[in-house]
């Protein structure tokens, strides 16, 4: 596979180590042209010095030869802002990373579905360990066919779970509601802004979403090539 990584965090260049071990092509946009050449000592990959959020860099890094883009930043708005270039310009998966949990539910509603939120994660993770809770890792619960989809229901009326239409092998499992956890039966209603988790066999995933895909909204006066300048400053799993 070939990756690119916008931003070269701590986390980024790990993630890159590990990838570059397992002979896949990386590729690490990098504002600081000075991390870039100590990068370089020890990472056997390619760089571009540049902004990450304008179309001219990521451009560049080839979207039709990549396979996914990483937004790693150290800015929530500039990974937002990148992620919605990248799809612009056609890169086939994106990953988005932010800090701040309020904005997860702004990157469903924009349709980037691939959101990691680490501090979340790791604060979770840390908490079942200190409590002496034995958890299995999700990777090797969800094997062969099984997947998961989450969206934000934006009906106007309250919705029971059992009249959503779905597929015969994709269920509501749960849903969040004000951040709230709650475990969803046939007769549990959805209401606007819920959070909704499917699990679901992967013929019937992109059925699930075809129905409850948002639309995605229209990157306001993206930074042309010419003035990349024009976005400069700005930076789930649960």
């Amino acid at each position: 596979m070939r990756i690119v990584f916008i931003g070269a965090s701590l986390v980024a260049q790990a993630t890159a180590e590990e990838l570059l071990k397992r002979n896949h092509e990386v590729v690490i946009i990098e504002k600081n042209k000075e991390k870039i050449n100590s990068l370089a000592e020890h990472l056997d990959c390619g760089f571009l010095n540049g902004d990450g959020s304008t179309p001219a860099i990521l451009h560049e890094a080839g979207p039709e030869h990549t396979d996914l883009l990483f937004c790693m930043t150290n800015s929530d708005q500039m990974n937002i802002i990148a992620s919605l270039v990248g799809r612009s310009l056609g890169f086939k998966k994106i990953i988005t990373k932010i800090e701040d949990q309020e904005l997860n539910h702004i990157c469903k509603e924009l349709g980037l579905e691939n959101t990691i939120i680490p501090t979340i994660t790791i604060s979770r993770r840390l908490t079942d360990l200190a409590e002496g809770r034995d958890i299995h890792e999700l990777s090797s619960m969800i094997r062969g066919d099984a997947r998961f989809y989450s969206f934000i229901f934006d009906g106007a009326d309250e919705t029971k779970v059992s009249d959503l239409g779905f597929p015969a092998q994709a269920k509501v499992i749960c849903y969040y509601r004000d951040e709230e956890l709650l475990i969803a039966q046939k007769n549990s209603k959805l209401k606007k802004g819920d959070e909704v988790v499917v699990l679901a066999h992967s013929k019937d995933i992109e059925a699930v979403k075809k129905q409850w895909s948002p639309t995605p909204a229209e990157p306001q006066n993206p930074a042309r090539p010419d003035n990349p300048g024009d976005v400069e400053g700005t930076e789930n799993i649960r």
